[in-house]
């Protein structure tokens, strides 16, 4: 039976919750504030947390982002007397499962923690490897080592079962046409069509009847119906990508579609009902465009329901590495994973990456058609990487410090965690043993740095 941890600084609410969910036959364990609560999550294992919002000395949004860097896969539901629209939205953001305002039905309550354990579950089948071991992967092709891409996974798997419109941000190249199939695979349609399509590469002329579909004679060269995209995606998803390219014209129409379930042709006179859930995404700010009159404020906030925000490859560099064997693995499907030097190694953690996962990826599939000898070495690197690292003299010297090639014949996979494990021990020796400062120079949490390096975490922090 699932186990679950319960923390609050009320003891009614304590006792309740302990009888409701013993009578029903889970494991409970008890933390009578935040702070306990986060001393039993990194020595026990649990399946669910459910956690008071307003508590001290340490409340449940910080307990939420704890648990979420040390025990990413616990779901976590948030209770509270204080409930507000805005709180909600903000522990969701944070990866939590569900919220429940005080006072609670017990029906509710254990219909809640049912879900969220299913969901839990659900997840974990989808997950690749063992966290400590292995890039963690959700809905099948998400790789999510960095605490951010966590948070995303987790947002994905609350608002996917909704029919919640969903704005995805990002820059080009992070990968929100992924995070919109995952939202999509993830919910109710996921036996229906799931048609992705590019704003910004359709003609200003075309788009909406591509959108829309047109009636013949509609224009020169309409000789035939044809039939939209809002009509052809129908018990689907439908994916309007560089959504921040539509025409002002054109985006009444589309907010008209959106909200009222209806189509109109380009030159008929028939609406037409239409059954499609819209997902968008854009690589602009639409906020700004609105403030400059080129996005309609009305549209804006009719997509922009649930935000799910992509961050930059260059902002979560604990990402970089296992999106690089991912991508190796998807190349060689199957064959012996190359050997890399070492000074590749830092050349890719110290990349800028501009491009984003996509730009990763590309220099992947360089790296292995040039490869010799079953080793990625500097040479079959893209030039600018190697332009780019030779004008970083920070970045050469942390490659000298962390040591020569690894051992001909072992996996990539052993290489990287070997070699990274080597590079976190050297920055934390250059910190003088203090693992916070060196968590602050890696640009990685606290709690990363002592999962990374196991066997160091039950030491002292200086």
């Amino acid at each position: 039976m699932a186990k679950i941890l319960i923390a609050d600084d009320d003891p009614t609410i304590l006792s309740l919750l302990n009888k409701i969910l013993l009578s029903k036959g889970y494991e409970v364990q008890l933390a009578e504030n935040g702070d306990v609560a986060q001393k039993l999550l990194k020595t026990e294992q649990f399946d669910l947390l459910i956690s008071d919002i307003k508590m001290e000395p340490v409340d449940g949004m910080q307990l939420l982002k704890k648990t979420r860097q040390f025990r990413p896969h616990v779901g976590v539901i948030m209770l509270t007397a204080y409930a507000t629209v805005a709180t909600a939205v903000e522990a969701m953001k944070e990866g939590a499962f569900d919220y429940i305002p005080k006072p609670f039905k017990i029906d509710e309550l254990l219909e809640t923690v049912k879900r969220a354990l299913d969901y839990q579950r659900s997840i974990a089948e989808q997950i690749s490897g063992t966290p400590q071991m292995e890039a963690r992967k959700y809905f099948g092709n998400i790789v999510a080592e960095s605490e951010q891409m966590v948070n995303v996974c987790e947002m994905i798997k609350r608002v996917a079962p909704t029919k919640t419109t969903i704005m995805i941000t990002g820059e080009s190249g992070t990968g929100k046409e992924l995070v919109a199939e995952a939202v999509h695979s993830f919910s109710a349609r996921s036996e229906g069509p799931f048609l992705p399509v590019n704003c910004a590469a359709l003609p200003e002329t075309l788009i909406e009847s591509e959108l829309f579909g047109h009636v013949k004679g509609a224009f020169t060269g309409a000789g035939v119906n044809k039939e939209g995209l809002f009509e052809a995606a129908k018990g689907g998803t439908l994916f309007l990508d560089e959504i921040n390219s539509i025409p002002h014209g054109l985006q009444s129409k589309l907010l008209r579609a959106i909200q009222n379930k209806k189509i109109r042709k380009v030159g008929g006179t028939e609406e037409f009902d239409v059954d499609v859930r819209i997902l968008a995404a854009s690589n602009r700010n639409l906020e700004n465009m609105v403030k400059e009159g080129e996005f309609r404020e009305d549209l804006f906030y009719r997509l922009s329901v649930i935000s799910i925000d992509i961050p930059p490859l260059k902002q979560r560099p604990e990402d970089i590495l296992p999106l690089a064997q991912h991508f190796i693995a998807q190349e060689l499907e199957g064959d012996e994973f190359p050997t890399m030097d070492s000074e590749v190694l830092s050349i890719l953690q110290n990349y800028s990456w501009p491009g984003n996962v996509r730009e990763l990826q590309n220099v992947i599939q360089h790296c292995l058609t040039f490869l010799r000898d079953g080793k990625i070495t500097k040479e079959t690197l893209p030039s600018k990487l190697i332009v780019s690292y030779e004008e970083n003299p920070g970045a050469q010297n942390a490659s000298r410090i962390a040591g020569g090639e690894f051992e001909k014949g072992k996996s990539l996979k052993a290489f990287l965690r070997a070699k990274e494990k080597e590079y976190l021990k050297t920055v934390i020796d250059t910190m003088g043993g203090d693992k916070a400062k060196a968590a602050k120079e890696l640009d990685i949490s606290l709690a990363t740095l002592y999962r990374k390096l196991p066997e160091d975490g039950q030491e002292e922090q200086k």
